[in-house]
């Protein structure tokens, strides 16, 4: 389908778009002028991981389309929660802990997005500067009355939960009126009409759409993503080692690049729509790339993602570093690096789970057994073996666990 609005087209054809509440009225209400979007992240870990990338290219594309993005930091909501997704309740932050995780994660944002005082220049808000100051009663009885349990147990993440026998707290079953209050007060700050997300906040936004019809008789929006998994069926920014983080201090920009490298070849054209501002003309050609071709569009997809996160530079050294690792059979700057204390030796066991190759000696012992373990490039025989002094010639050695993870191990 072809839409009057530039964002809309881009987001069609990019694969950005699940569900809308209202597409011909958004149409054309964003080719009235700037309109303002917003995203909310709660603010659960000091980064956040490559699953939240796909909101943060919605806002990128919304901004470059000529509207006003807004980026919503939930330092009010992570105070209670959100189930949609989740067996269980999240384990509760204090107000120090908040406030550390949103200094991490809102660097993200600057590199995405340009914030400032202009029409179309972004803004980042806190939800915490108004649920705060809430009067709980007067809340209750001026927002209360729109919403019933009738409704709400209707919602997949309520559903979700109850059908797994899972208990759904209270604080959390308020989740969705805070966040549905949080849309109707940014519409009276920002003149907001508009809020994205994934799938799985489909029911809390359109609270928050009618919330706002019947307060304030606004029109506004909902707009969603499907969910985001890769063709093996893996979640969207996890690995087997855990969470692909965008700081680069919980994850370094070359195991950045090597996780968008070694990307499944069925995924790399959508990667490529969803995590690129390549032009979808290069992205065609790229995508239809066959056999060890594939794997140039896979370095491309690498380090366009890597730019955006990290840097060009940033992007430049890890391919320049995994060519050094995988087709020269050298050690690259850019690997991960620890150092260790050599004053006595080391068992290599304990450096393999030291250098996260291993998570713990048992698993350590497996890899050995089976050949996975190499320093050097060489694979270690024994689990018994012992890293000295004399084994680092050149100041290092190259610490290894299949034929993609290595370490760069220094003598301290």
């Amino acid at each position: 389908m072809t839409y009057k609005s530039e964002f809309l087209n881009i987001l069609t054809e990019r694969g950005f778009i699940h569900q809308c509440s209202d597409f011909g009225a958004l149409d054309a209400k964003l080719m009235e002028g700037p309109q303002s979007a917003y995203i909310g992240f709660d603010a659960t870990a000091s980064s956040l991981h490559a699953g939240s990338l796909v909101q943060i290219m919605m806002l990128y594309w919304f901004q470059q389309t000529g509207h006003k993005p807004i980026t919503l930091m939930g330092g009010g909501t992570t105070k209670v929660g959100d189930p949609s997704g989740k067996d269980q309740s999240r384990k509760m932050l204090d107000e120090a802990a908040i406030d550390k995780n949103i200094d991490g994660i809102k660097s993200v944002f600057a590199k995405f997005l340009t914030y400032g005082n202009g029409k179309t220049d972004a803004v980042m808000v806190n939800n915490n500067d108004w649920l705060s100051g809430l009067n709980y009663i007067d809340f209750l009885r001026d927002y209360g009355p729109h919403f019933t349990i009738n409704r709400m147990m209707t919602f997949e993440s309520v559903k979700l939960r109850l059908d797994r026998e899972q208990p759904l707290t209270f604080l959390e079953f308020n989740y969705m009126i805070l966040q549905a209050y949080d849309f109707v007060e940014l519409y009276r700050r920002n003149d907001t009409i508009l809020q994205m997300g994934g799938s799985d906040q489909w029911g809390n936004i359109i609270n928050g759409v009618e919330l706002g019809r019947r307060t304030e008789q606004a029109e506004l929006f909902a707009l969603t993503t499907p969910l985001l998994t890769t063709s093996s069926g893996a979640k969207m920014g996890k690995t087997a080692d855990g969470a692909v983080w965008l700081n680069a201090d919980m994850l370094s920009p070359y195991d950045y690049w090597q996780y968008w490298r070694n990307t499944e070849d069925a995924d790399v054209g959508k990667f490529l729509k969803l995590f690129t501002t390549l032009p979808m003309s290069e992205i065609k050609k790229l995508e239809a790339l066959q056999g060890q071709e594939i794997n140039e569009a896979k370095k491309i997809l690498a380090n366009e993602v890597t730019k955006l996160c990290h840097g060009e530079q940033a992007a430049k050294d890890a391919e320049s570093t995994a060519q050094q690792v995988f087709e020269q059979g050298g050690v690259g700057d850019d690997l991960p690096t620890i150092d260790i204390d050599l004053s006595q030796e080391v068992n290599v066991l304990d450096l393999l789970v030291e250098a996260g190759l291993a998570k713990s000696k048992g698993e350590a012992r497996k890899l050995v057994q089976q050949g996975g373990a190499r320093i050097n490039d060489v694979a270690i025989q024994k689990a018994d073996a012992v890293i000295r002094k004399r084994d680092f010639e050149d100041g290092y050695i190259k610490l290894s666990a299949g034929k993609k993870k290595h370490v760069l191990v220094r003598a301290a």
